[in-house]
């Protein structure tokens, strides 16, 4: 059997296992065993040693547990809740203004966790009870919520942008200074919708009413905006020592971890309760992540062995006969497609590292490739059928956000997003312009 041949059938086998409902390490791991020792019998089973070595000498991975510690304490300790209340109070009065409040709280805690997962508990638990109270549209609900913890993953500090660094071998500093301004393009674009659809139609999004804005004591909206401090502060605990180069990489999680655990000390509420609803969930999403990684690295080996790399690239830039922009546009068209199936993570140990190599040799900068990346792993999220935010929200939301809703409210989001991949493909000085500026790329 060719060796392209079976590189398909590896990638069809696992995709179909996905489909059927099979977990995500348990597929890409079963696809990458069976590929292995088939191919190069006993001795393929060295390859999953090798990748869990691989795996324990990633000393930037000790950054996930500490960063989705970070945003739990920040949620089971209700800090993220005040800020919830700050953008109710400020904002409610406008139509749409707790659609908008809702996005700058999104964009506040991608700051604190880096996860989208985190994101989406927070929207879900928060901000989508108060959003039915007050008779806001269920498309618009399950649209903005879903839309807003995908930010997670491209404002840093980002756990995504730390995996491709590792791959790319591009410095972390750099990509999350990359991911800032497009991250904050992309929240003033989603709240750009926001307001037009309100201004078009405001029964989709029902202001607070005047009685309830005066029924508000002043003492209490600047109290309330005081909630604000406490998440900047974390904020910078974290990014100023790692920008200037004062801690590492690791280092700056463990000040940003500390942070939220002193923010929520100062709060008066860091409790037992806290510290272990907090630790047990941060060790679940980590092993959850480590076995996903340990498995996608097995059979991105085998991809490998195969020589699948190498033919790709020969497909795009020989037998296809493409340019530069056009084997671009079709890298991420397919990173749209897969990530329908594939977890992100998955899909950038298994697939990135062809396409970094070809990103490469194309000449583009892969800094802003990394972002273009991460913003297409965003795209991916919301798009039907299969995109991981749509099951998130119906895990998460009310029996009557039904997968059809669910499936319409992202639409309007994704054609936002894809507005902001092509704005930062055609004006690449977005995402390297702070890079550049701060540390002189």
């Amino acid at each position: 059997m060719e060796y392209e041949t079976i590189a398909i059938l590896m990638f069809s086998t696992m995709l179909l296992m996905m489909i059927t409902g099979q977990r995500v390490f348990g597929a890409i791991g079963f696809v990458a065993v069976v590929a292995a020792i088939s191919l190069w019998g006993t001795g393929g089973s060295d390859m999953g040693f090798s990748a869990v070595m691989k795996l324990m000498k990633w000393t930037p991975l000790l950054t996930l547990p500490m960063f989705v510690f970070m945003g739990y304490v920040m949620s089971e300790s209700r800090l993220a809740e005040d800020l919830y209340k700050m953008f109710h109070v400020w904002f409610g009065p406008l139509p749409g203004g707790l659609a908008i409040g809702t996005i700058l709280l999104m964009v506040m805690i991608s700051a604190m966790n880096g996860l989208s997962v985190a994101g989406m508990a927070i929207g879900a638990t928060i901000a989508l009870p108060e959003l039915v109270k007050r008779n806001y549209d269920k498309l618009m609900i399950s649209g903005v919520i879903q839309a807003g913890s995908s930010l997670g993953i491209l404002i840093p500090p980002s756990v995504v942008l730390v995996l491709y660094a590792l791959i790319a071998r591009q410095p972390v500093s750099h990509l999350w200074l990359a991911g800032l301004l497009p991250g904050l393009l992309m929240a003033a674009f989603f709240i750009l919708y926001i307001v037009i659809r309100c201004k078009m139609n405001p029964a989709l999004a029902p202001a607070m009413s005047r009685e309830e804005v005066a029924a508000i004591p002043r003492q209490e909206k600047l109290k309330l905006l005081r909630a604000g401090l406490l998440p900047l502060f974390i904020f910078a605990a974290m990014m100023i020592p790692f920008v200037n180069g004062w801690t590492s990489l690791t280092e700056a999680s463990v000040v940003g971890a500390l942070s939220a655990v002193v923010a929520a000390v100062i709060k008066g509420r860091f409790t037992r309760d806290v510290f272990e609803i907090a630790t047990r969930s941060t060790l679940a999403i980590t092993v959850m992540f480590m076995l996903i990684i340990t498995a996608a690295l097995s059979f991105g080996a085998v991809f490998d062995g195969l020589g699948a790399s190498n033919a790709i690239k020969d497909f795009f830039l020989e037998d296809l006969g493409l340019g530069p922009w056009q084997v671009l546009i079709l890298m991420q068209l397919s990173f749209i497609v897969m990530g329908m199936f594939l977890d992100d993570t998955a899909m950038l140990v298994i697939v990135a590292p062809v396409y970094v190599l070809l990103a490469k040799e194309l000449d583009f900068d892969l800094i802003w490739y990394g972002i273009l990346y991460t913003i297409t792993c965003q795209i991916a999220y919301l798009t039907p059928p299969f995109g991981y935010n749509l099951f998130l929200m119906k895990a998460m939301a009310p029996a009557e956000f039904t997968l059809p809703v669910i499936y319409r409210s992202v639409l309007p989001f994704v054609l936002v997003m894809l507005g902001t991949l092509i704005t930062v493909m055609i004006f690449p000085q977005i995402a390297l312009w702070l890079p550049e500026t701060v540390y002189g790329r």
